[in-house]
């Protein structure tokens, strides 16, 4: 019952959201969701390890036509600025390790009539022997396009070439697995704010996160200004779900500051804080400060 409450209110919230085209604020903590094209995904990463050993991922079809998704693993790399590429076959680095070798799921495909949800199960099974660390590879949800039976060729078309293009659309979330003793510590480093490009546009702010042990680290930039003189601090900047993935060791991210109030001008001490979210615990990870202008 309480799982099914559960169904029931992500699929208000993804319906809502839908409808008002905008995220509410959130004041209980729920799983995080993420869409594309009408499906929803909930979680947005799953954490697997030596205590836990299976989850739940969540499939909900907002849209008003029967879908149909398969499932299968990508291997993805994130460069320093965070964009994430494939790894095609036999590109794969000797410091990277996938996880999906040590993980089994069911179903491989979904058929989700409209406004119905239905949850993927997944497994862990770690071999014996396998080295302390973590492994990382990315389940990806594609839609599969409708059969269509081509039309009869009319008499002036029997010579010619028809092609048809349907969009195809695809989301992927990081599995992780995690086993024996990891773990991660972050800084921050080369803290620069440019200045606007036009009178219209915000200062961006840049951050290196530094990354340092066995464990991928992530969570939320929140950026606050606290004002020449004293005063109140303002929240001036925030970027959520900020991942620095193994086996990287840092990652650079320019942060518009475009939640300025009104009549607050940039003046007195950027404070920078990478911290977890709060349902993991909200612990902050690394902070540093930037004297402004």
């Amino acid at each position: 019952m309480r799982y099914q409450r559960l169904l029931i209110g992500l699929l208000g919230l993804a319906l809502w959201s839908v409808a008002q085209a905008q995220t509410p604020a959130a004041t209980t903590a729920v799983p995080r969701v993420t869409a594309v094209g009408d499906l929803l995904v909930a979680p947005t990463r799953v954490i697997l390890d030596d205590r836990t050993r299976t989850a739940e991922i969540t499939l909900i079809n907002v849209g008003a036509a029967k879908a149909t998704y398969r499932v299968s693993f990508l291997h993805q790399r994130m460069s320093e600025v965070g964009e994430m590429k494939i790894i095609e076959a036999g590109q794969e680095a000797a410091d990277e390790r996938f996880a999906d070798e040590l993980v089994r799921f069911t179903p491989r495909q979904v058929v989700l009539e409209p406004r119905l949800a239905q949850t993927l199960r997944v497994q862990l099974r770690l071999p014996e022997g396998l080295a302390d660390g973590e492994y990382r590879s990315h389940l990806l949800f594609r839609a599969v396009p409708d059969a269509v039976a081509p039309a009869a060729p009319g008499a002036d078309q029997a010579n010619e070439l028809a092609i048809e293009l349907r969009p195809v659309y695809g989301v992927s979330i990081p599995l992780i697995v995690r086993h024996g003793a990891t773990s991660a510590t972050v800084t921050l480093s080369d803290l620069a704010l440019q200045a606007p490009a036009a009178a219209d546009q915000p200062s961006v702010l840049t951050v290196r996160l530094n990354r340092s042990g066995t464990a991928s680290c992530y969570g939320n930039l929140v950026v606050n200004l606290l004002p020449v003189g004293g005063g109140k601090a303002v929240t001036v900047g925030t970027i959520g779900g900020v991942a620095v993935y193994t086996p990287n060791a840092t990652r650079v991210v320019q942060m518009p500051l475009t939640a300025i109030p009104a009549g607050v001008t940039l003046q007195g001490t950027l404070q920078i804080v990478y911290q977890e979210k709060q349902e993991q615990g909200g612990a902050v990870l690394a902070e540093g400060t930037l004297q402004v202008p």
